[in-house]
């Protein structure tokens, strides 16, 4: 039996602190807040985690890709407004 707990508590990973001072895995998580402006601000203020770096992009790259293609489908006539609204919503769910 103790040897179990002392198996469980080595493969427990230990939780880094990032230039921030947050957990790294709270830190990638508020990389997707706010779409793509949340990436963007931790990309330019992260210094050291490559793990919070590697979400902040991944945010800022799929984020903004929906955006842009959210805007250039809103200017179809009449589909545009349908379809923009789902590809919004579709943000919303990722």
């Amino acid at each position: 039996m103790v040897r179990i707990a002392k198996a469980k508590k080595a493969k427990v990973a230990k939780k880094e602190k990032t230039s921030l001072n947050l957990d790294e895995n709270v830190e990638a998580l508020l990389c997707y807040v706010l779409g793509w402006v949340s990436g963007l601000i931790f990309l330019l203020l992260e210094k050291k985690s490559k793990f919070v770096k590697f979400h902040a992009m991944q945010s800022l790259i799929i984020f903004l890709a929906i955006t842009v293609i959210s805007v250039l489908v809103g200017w179809l006539p009449v589909l545009g407004v349908i379809f923009s609204t789902l590809i919004g919503l579709l943000a919303f769910i990722l």
